[in-house]
């Protein structure tokens, strides 16, 4: 279970103008900004859920994570992780947490991954038995094999995710923090991780809290959504409910033979090519079953798929309803 009860943070930050002269005169004179990361923050996350928290850069998701994990301490408000305060706690804490952060990381990079795998082990004490399971599991699950004897600067940017991923994981953690994990990989990486992720929270029951701009990992893993903005939890709720809210228009894609079909009233054309149509409709005004059967009747329909509007619409909706 994570609790955070109106939580705030803000940050001191140094201003000056460029130059020398400025520079020197910073030495003795200094100014600084108040940037207000957090503002009242408030949310519950239960054991063996997995939420995506999601937010234009600068919204508070890194500061909420860092307090999640005991880096930050809050300036007021409380903030509980299985039990735990995580800044008052951190020894005991962080036997029970995992955490990657797509930009940084905690392989060292000049030696091979199976040695930092075990200085890992003996940091958390883990028994032998344990780790030599765990690391048996998540090698065949993120398809380590061979790169385990590889020095960490030698690997490609979606396998050394993959290893940061697996390190977070090798002392059993109940909770994992996700700071953008699929930053800069490729198709099949971010599939894989995807996957692994999903056999994570189904079969252990591992909570994951996931911050990422890329709306198709939100999609693809999480049910539940945390919008943040300007330090503010902003929205709430379950992604499909979240979509309705900003549009509950449908998408209909329908490929065919024969002459384009005309659209009718309350049909929207998206795009439009040779046998191929795109449209957007209210399915409170045009129920999808008679938009299908309408095409139907004007010529053949060789495919048909209907959707509901993408995550990346729906992040665009709110961000644009909230001024972000």
């Amino acid at each position: 279970m994570i609790e955070f009860s109106g939580v705030s943070k803000t940050y001191r930050v140094a201003k000056r103008q460029a130059g020398m002269g400025n520079a020197l005169k910073s030495f003795f004179s200094r100014e600084y900004n108040l940037v207000h990361a957090l503002r009242d923050v408030s949310f519950t996350i239960g054991d063996g859920e997995m939420v995506g928290y999601i937010g234009p850069n600068g919204a508070g998701k890194s500061t909420t994570i860092k307090i999640m994990c005991g880096v930050l301490t809050p300036d007021d408000g409380a903030c509980t992780v299985n039990g735990r305060i995580p800044y008052r706690e951190r020894v005991a804490h962080v036997r029970d947490i995992g955490v990657v952060f797509g930009q940084r990381s905690q392989l060292w990079w000049d030696v091979p991954v199976a040695d930092s795998f075990e200085l890992i082990r003996d940091i958390y004490k883990v028994k032998e038995d344990r780790y030599r399971k765990n690391l048996s599991d998540l090698s065949e699950l993120l398809n380590l094999g061979d790169i385990l004897q590889t020095p960490v600067r030698n690997l490609s940017l979606g396998q050394r995710m993959r290893c940061e991923i697996a390190a977070s994981l090798l002392h059993d953690p109940g909770v994992l923090f996700l700071d953008e994990p699929t930053i800069g990989l490729d198709a099949v990486s971010k599939i894989a991780v995807r996957r692994f992720l999903r056999r994570l929270n189904e079969e252990k029951g591992t909570t994951i809290l996931l911050t990422t701009h890329d709306m198709q990992d939100i999609e693809a893993l999480t049910r539940r959504v945390l919008l943040i903005g300007k330090g503010r939890v902003l929205m709430d709720g379950n992604l499909a409910e979240l979509k309705k809210h900003i549009s509950s228009r449908k998408t209909m894609t329908a490929e065919y033979r024969g002459p384009a079909p005309a659209l009718r009233e309350g049909m929207e054309l998206v795009q439009s090519g040779e046998g191929r149509i795109v449209i957007r409709f209210d399915p409170s005004e045009i129920p999808v079953s008679e938009a299908v059967t309408y095409f139907a009747q004007l010529t053949e329909l060789t495919d048909v798929s209907v959707s509901d509007i993408t995550a990346e619409e729906m992040a665009a909706g709110l961000y644009k309803e909230y001024d972000l």
